[in-house]
């Protein structure tokens, strides 16, 4: 029962911020911003955008 408060706490400041459009657009910031952190973060994914930009590099010469 601790973990549902913070949950249902949460549940509640999302659904004000989706009321507003305001709120959306920061929330999507917020969500691209923490979105690119992650995808940095992650060695897998990291060594595909490796991968990628080396290979638009050899293209390129």
């Amino acid at each position: 029962m601790a973990m549902i408060d913070p949950v249902l706490q949460t549940l509640l400041i999302m659904h004000g911020y989706t009321n507003s459009p305001y709120g959306l657009i920061m929330l999507a910031f917020l969500a691209a911003y923490l979105g690119g952190l992650v995808m940095e973060r992650i060695p897998f994914t990291r060594r595909i955008i490796e991968r990628r930009e080396a290979a638009a590099r050899e293209s390129g010469q």
